[in-house]
């Protein structure tokens, strides 16, 4: 950490003389804290070691050992179960505090405390699950929680919130547990889905409305542990988050990278995830339970029905035992008795010592050094510790060319930066036998971006770099784009509200791959990234559905011309975007959130489809479908494409613009209907939608974007 000092300087003065100022002194030293258990060959603690016992080195270069203690953190005995009101000790005041109260570099605020933080993810769960997580909590709090147990709450909706500080005080924490709002955020986006106008005023921070970000990207609930995880590592304590939640699901396109940046966060902040599953102990009938309609088809039947359930459930729990594994802890699924989950944290923690040291490296690099901790005279020691860290990094002093090598260095990175948030979609559409069409979308909340102030607006320079590798490793495409944003007049003072949205295009055969892409905003030098598999399916394989392009659903259609910047304006590449017609671009809906006064744009190409043996042209007829649970709540007239498109070989393309007007809010199924009248084939595709009420005020927000043409 970074520390600096400020310290007035008083002149001794005769009286009536007053000093003249204060001087500023500042100091910055990088304090490194190192949680180290010792044990023997036999696997007991040791715990009479001193701090000559320590070799410890950053890089291969010796390091002194400046701060030193040793944690005598032991199982101790429950108190009595809580029957009355507890009288707080006169260590523990009760007080309640919304923030967890960092230490001084070099302060061990908790010595011989063992440290729990329950986070509630109330976001994920359904009311019943809610419940079922306030009751583990409350259980241990009153059975489980010894004299040694320091308690921490914290809970994730919309946004991170700490609802209490560390405390000892029993009492204090039943009650704020008691208190918790059972079915809060259960519906479609909770806080965030209140409008602005007539939410209530908390007299917190602003925020933009990121709804959107909040229901479908599963980065945001990662990213809210990685916060929580970073807020703890203020600590040099080593500390368990015990974290409530129903899985950590799959909605689509998913970022490795932000999982493995949660993880190294708790990594560097001293931090084991213990993932409780609140759904407890499942177990489902072939068909379902009563909470589910029959499968359509013959699905249930079969035993496809089950098996899809059964490979989300399982999806939804590998997050949680990879964020278990990965940082030390341990997962509970698959037990109805939720407060075990926490009893696992308390009994996992024993002894340690508190390593601190200055590094003798001062350079705001960025880049990772190792830590290697020794007992010379103890070879046979088995010591536990973290293996390094990233060093700070200073943006704003950065040349042309270190930035240029720090956004290529930052993309290589093992541990990747996810500080500026980011949502992508993949489509495909095919060009020929053997190539593909990929354009990549990417959007980003216009209030994570920095933005220099001028005299008519605001404007920065936002740089992308990204790779595709095969499933081999092999590098077959890249990009590399910087593009200047400048947002005028009005536009300018509503940019918090908006997202701004950049895209890109590959062409690939067909093959499973891996996107990497990272996005930095050159004012501050905030990064972003975002990684995850994709498969181009190849549509020339023999099959008895009828071949489909990607399913493209938009809410906006805007002329090329009202980009807030490009990276390339070549017509000639514009003309080849499938998604560009008459110098208009479809604006995919990466989120798939929607307002009732907004329009349905949904683009996607047939191909191959029979054509009648006169005219030689198709007949190829689409519906879309809105589901609602498994009643069908409105379904479109059907659209008849009777011609090919010059310009797309073999190609049935439809566009389709549905009002969602007569709709009620709420999560759809949007399933696509495509039918080969000719050639006697069918296919269908489905995508989960949200539709919010028409905001209060004017029309729905139109994203600011800036685009690239395909590549």
């Amino acid at each position: 950490m970074k520390v600096r000092y400020w310290i007035p300087l008083l002149a001794l003065v005769a009286s009536g003389q007053q000093p003249e100022g204060t001087v500023k002194f500042e100091a910055a030293a990088n304090l490194v804290v190192v949680n180290v258990q010792a044990r023997d060959r036999s696997g007991k603690l040791l715990n009479n070691l001193r701090p000559e016992d320590f070799e410890l080195l950053e890089d291969g270069k010796p390091q002194k050992i400046s701060v030193f203690e040793f944690q005598s953190v032991e199982l101790d005995e429950p108190v009595e179960p809580l029957t009355a009101p507890a009288q707080p000790g006169a260590a523990e005041p009760s007080v309640r505090r919304r923030e967890i109260t960092p230490s001084s570099p070099g302060q061990v605020r908790y010595r011989d405390r063992r440290l729990i933080a329950l986070y509630f993810d109330f976001g994920s769960m359904a009311p019943d699950e809610q419940i079922r997580a306030q009751e583990g909590a409350i259980k241990f709090v009153t059975h489980n929680m010894a004299p040694s147990d320091l308690v921490a709450l914290m809970g994730f909706s919309t946004s991170l919130r700490v609802l209490q500080d560390f405390t000892g005080d029993r009492e204090l924490l039943l009650e704020i547990l008691r208190g918790l709002r059972i079915g809060e955020t259960s519906e479609l986006a909770g806080e965030a889905a209140t409008d602005e106008e007539t939410g209530e005023d908390t007299g917190a921070a602003f925020t933009a409305d990121e709804t959107e970000f909040n229901i479908f990207n599963t980065d945001r609930r990662l990213g809210a542990l990685e916060s929580a995880a970073k807020m703890l590592g203020a600590l040099p304590e080593k500390k368990a988050l015990v974290y409530f939640s129903s899985g950590v699901g799959r909605t689509g396109m998913e970022n490795e990278s932000q999982l493995r940046a949660t993880m190294n966060a708790a990594l560097q902040g001293n931090v084991a995830f213990y993932p409780v599953d609140a759904r407890g102990l499942v177990a489902e009938a072939p068909g379902g339970d009563s909470k589910r309609g029959s499968a359509k088809g013959s699905a249930m039947f079969s035993g496809r029905a089950q098996q899809q359930r059964q490979e989300r459930f399982s999806n939804q729990q590998e997050t949680l035992y990879t964020l278990a594994a990965e940082t030390g802890g341990k997962a509970l699924v698959d037990n109805n008795d939720l407060s075990a989950g926490v009893v696992q944290a308390q009994t996992d923690f024993s002894s340690y010592y508190i390593l601190g040291y200055y590094s003798t490296n001062g350079s705001l690099d960025g880049r990772f050094r190792r830590i290697r901790v020794r007992l010379p005279a103890n070879t046979s020691a088995r010591l536990d510790y973290r293996s390094g860290y990233f060093a700070p990094k200073d943006f704003r002093g950065y040349t042309a060319a270190e930035r240029e090598r720090h956004l290529e260095e930052a993309l290589a990175l093992g541990d990747p930066i996810t500080d500026l948030a980011m949502a992508l979609e993949v489509n495909y559409f095919r060009l020929g036998r053997e190539r593909y069409f990929v354009p990549v979308a990417i959007k980003i909340p216009a209030s994570e971006i920095e933005m220099a102030r001028r005299r008519d607006g605001v404007s920065t320079v936002l740089d992308f770099i990204g790779q595709v590798r095969d499933d081999r490793g092999r590098l077959v495409g890249t990009v590399r784009d910087a593009v200047r944003v400048n947002i005028s007049g009005a536009d300018s003072t509503q940019l918090a509200l908006r997202n701004l949205q950049y895209d890109t295009a590959f062409t690939l055969p067909p093959g499973s791959y891996t996107l990497k892409v990272l996005a930095r905003e050159n004012e501050t030098g905030k990064m972003g990234t975002f990684q995850a598999g994709f498969e181009v399916p190849d549509l020339l394989k023999e099959s008895n559905y009828l071949r489909l392009s990607s399913v493209v659903l938009s809410n906006q259609r805007e002329p090329l011309s009202s980009a807030v910047g490009a990276a390339d304006r070549n017509r000639k590449l514009y003309r080849s975007h499938p998604l560009v017609t008459e110098d208009r671009k479809l604006i995919p809906s990466i989120t798939r959130v929607f307002r009732k006064d907004q329009q349905l744009h949904v683009y996607f190409e047939a191909y191959d489809a029979a054509l009648a043996p006169l005219r030689q042209s198709p007949m190829v007829a689409a519906t879309v479908s809105f589901f609602r649970g498994n009643v069908k709540a409105f379904e479109t007239r059907p659209t008849l494409v009777a011609a090919l498109t010059p310009a797309r070989p073999q190609s049935a393309v439809f566009q389709m613009t549905i009002p969602l007007e007569n709709l009620e809010p709420g999560r759809y199924t949007c399933q696509v209907n495509v039918v080969d009248r000719l050639g006697q084939k069918f296919a269908f595709r489905r995508a989960e939608i949200v539709l919010l009420p028409q905001k209060a005020g004017g029309p729905a927000d139109t994203a600011l974007r800036y685009a690239a043409p395909g590549r």
